[in-house]
Formats: C-alpha cells, structure tokens, sequence
C-alpha cells in the first residue's frame, strides 16, 4: 500500500480508504481513478485472508459433492456458481468421492477457509447423514435431505416428473404401458412411479402391475427387463424407463426383436443425461433433472441463511420439465 500511495501522489490512509471501497469518506473521484490505476500498475491484489478477518466476512461459500465427475456435476456447478456471483460471493468446491472421511476432512478445509456457508450436494436424490462440523455454519443440501428436516434441501420434483412423462404417452394415445423401474424403495423410484400412475389415472389409463418390471438404473436391467415385456403376445405399446440408462437397454432389447421406436414402441427416459438422450438413435424423448436450477437455488437459500433473512421453505422441490426428441410416436393400430 505504501508503494500504491507513492506511485498515486497520495496517503497510505487515502490508498486504504480507496482500495476497501469506503465511500464514506470524501475522496475525488480522479484521486479515486489515480489510486485504482497505480494498484492496477504495481500488480496489488487485497490480502483476502486480512480482510476476512478484519471484517469477520470472507464471500466465501463452500460446495462438498461427490458428483466432480459425474455427468451432472457441470450443471450442479454451473448453476451454484452462477448465483453465487450474483450474490457477490465466491463458490469453493470440494470433492468428497462419496466417502464419509473424506467429505469430513472437506468440510474441515472449507472452514478453515472461514467460508460463510456449505452447500452439500448428492448425485442421487436420497437421505444423508450430515457431518456435525458442517452444522457449525448455515448449510444446504442439495439433491438430498436429512431424515429429521433439520436443514434446509433443494430436490427434485419426481412426482411432478413422472407425470410429464405420463402426458407424453397419453398425448401420443398409448394406453398399454410397461414400465422398469429403478432400484425400489428410493425417492426417486417412489417419486416417479406415483407422479406416473396419477397422471395416467387422471386419464381414464391405468398402469398393470403384470406390465411392471424391476430395474436397478442400469442398461443391463433395462435390456432385461424390456425383452421380457417384448416378448410378451400383448406386449406394450411403450414403455417408461426409470432413468436413461434403462431406457437405453430397452433400446437394445427392441433392436434385437425387430421393433422399431417410436414405430413399433415408444420410450421415455428420465435424467435427461446428455451424453446418452442426445445420441441415442432415436434421440430419446426423457424428463430432465434439474440440477442447475438446484444449484442456484441451493445458493440463494444459502445466502438467505447467511445473511439473517428468513426462508419460505425448509424443503424445495424443483419441477422436472419433459425434453421431447424422437422416440415417442402415435399408436399405430
């Protein structure tokens, strides 16, 4: 700062006055532009660490997820980070590889970063168990919850998109419908399953049981449990496939019988996972997760915790929308 000030022509306390934005004192705007300059020249940037602890304030907020590699880290991220500079703070990301250890000694580094707030993400909508150090600050979880309601969550809103997925069907006049599901019991399963049923009931449609089979969300169940459906004498007219890697082992199971999509069969996926839907060939019509829109919304919850202001909700659940491609058609009688 004294070399700021002698490059300026100006006091130590003006460069100080200057470079922590007070404008409470009367300072000319070119003294202001001279100082800003001379810093800009001399290469100066704050001491973040000093400032955070003079004005017990760092901007920081912490992200703990293990979703770094996941195909859906970049939306999570893209969209908490985003928010984040709206909200003048500054997103610190630690990877906890879905081991409790490690997501502890995660949250330890972030608070001794002195961040305001954390934000716990989960690459699957569940129940977690929050560690005790990330309760010491305002703390978000993001496509989970604890199982008390404690914490403020931020999840998908299944039901609402295994009724989109419904609508698609039903607008394209299907009414026998199978569907593989995901691993049973978990919330998105549930979730999506009751939001499917209602919509198709609400129609006059219903959802046979004998046309239901059991998936676990990958292809190979998919593929499994689309042939048995396929091969049945009254097979379905199309099928709603807990997520997109389901929907691409249906996919396999119905090349390999001859049948055509959406000619012969219509799918619907769910995830929009876009390294799968995209490409598929159809591309596959899905119901997208919205995990930007968790994020940024994760981080505005946040900034409202962190800054005294009260919330509306202790659990948001944010709508799913449908993406249409390819792979739904009309029946053809």
């Amino acid at each position: 700062m004294a070399d700021v000030a002698r490059a300026a022509g100006v006091s130590r306390t003006a460069v100080s006055f200057v470079l922590n934005e007070r404008d409470d004192v009367m300072i000319p705007e070119a003294t202001r532009d001279r100082i800003h300059r001379a810093a800009t020249d001399l290469g100066y940037r704050r001491n973040a660490a000093a400032q955070a602890l003079a004005k017990q304030s760092s901007g920081l907020f912490g992200l703990v997820t293990e979703i770094v590699t996941s195909p859906f880290a970049v939306d999570v991220i893209r969209g908490a980070q985003q928010r984040a500079w709206e909200e003048q703070r500054f997103l610190l990301i630690a990877p906890s590889e879905d081991e409790q250890a490690v997501e502890a000694f995660a949250i330890e580094k972030l608070l001794e970063q002195r961040v305001e707030g954390i934000l716990l993400a989960a690459t699957w909508h569940r129940a977690i168990t929050v560690p005790d150090a990330a309760r010491e600050l305002p703390c978000v979880l993001v496509n989970c919850y604890d199982e008390a309601g404690e914490l403020p969550s931020v999840v998908p809103d299944e039901v609402s998109g295994g009724r989109r997925a419904a609508s698609a069907l039903i607008e394209a006049g299907h009414e026998r419908i199978g569907h593989v599901t995901l691993t049973e019991g978990i919330p998105a399963q549930v979730g999506r399953l009751e939001g499917f049923r209602a919509e198709l009931a609400e129609s006059g449609r219903s959802l046979a049981d004998d046309l239901i089979r059991l998936g676990d969300g990958t292809a190979e169940s998919g593929y499994l449990g689309g042939r048995e459906l396929l091969e049945r004498a009254d097979r379905p007219t199309a099928i709603f496939c807990g997520n997109d890697r389901i929907a691409m082992g249906v996919y396999d199971a119905a090349k390999e019988l001859g049948l055509s999509i959406p000619g012969d069969l219509s799918v619907v996926g769910f995830d929009n996972q876009e390294i799968l839907a995209a490409y598929l060939r159809p591309g596959l019509t899905t119901v997208a997760l919205p995990f930007a829109e968790m994020g940024s919304v994760g981080v505005s919850t946040l900034a409202s915790l962190t800054a005294g202001r009260p919330i509306a909700d202790m659990r948001v659940e944010i709508d799913c929308p449908l993406h249409a491609r390819s792979s739904v058609g009309p029946v053809i009688p």
